[in-house]
């Protein structure tokens, strides 16, 4: 597995941020932008729709299917790569912004997963969900 972006005394030497939002509100800066529009859209599922990927039952429609489960196992080592090879060349930070169509279910649900995952390596990536409360 990769070192995950740590220096020699373990101290974390990449900031990451991760940024959920919704295309239909535009795109943000970022130095990668995921499109997870290819996940199960819980907008249609009227039980869900008024919930946030925040939420364990959007979550888990959002990531636990076939196609979510595939996505996370490809996903995971690929981030592991990209930041260590970022972090070997120096930089800071990256920024991670993640897209659905509105920004509330998939997205959310995404990023929500990854700062777990992160936060369980030991780092504390910054989180914000700018279209979360956007009709």
């Amino acid at each position: 597995m990769y070192a995950i972006f740590f220096g020699a005394g373990n101290e974390a030497i990449l900031n990451i941020t991760l940024y959920s939002f919704g295309f239909k509100h535009g795109y943000p800066q970022a130095d990668l932008v995921w499109d997870v529009r290819f996940l199960p859209n819980p907008h249609w599922v009227p039980e869900l729709k008024s919930h946030t990927g925040q939420e364990p039952q959007v979550a888990n429609y959002v990531l636990k299917n076939e196609t979510g489960v595939q996505f996370l196992a490809l996903l995971e080592p690929l981030l592991g790569f990209l930041f260590d090879e970022y972090a070997a060349r120096d930089r800071e930070t990256v920024t991670l912004a993640v897209g659905c169509t509105g920004g509330r279910h998939r997205s959310v649900a995404l990023v929500e997963h990854l700062r777990v995952l992160l936060e369980g390596k030991g780092l504390a990536p910054q989180v914000y969900h700018r279209d979360i409360d956007k009709e």
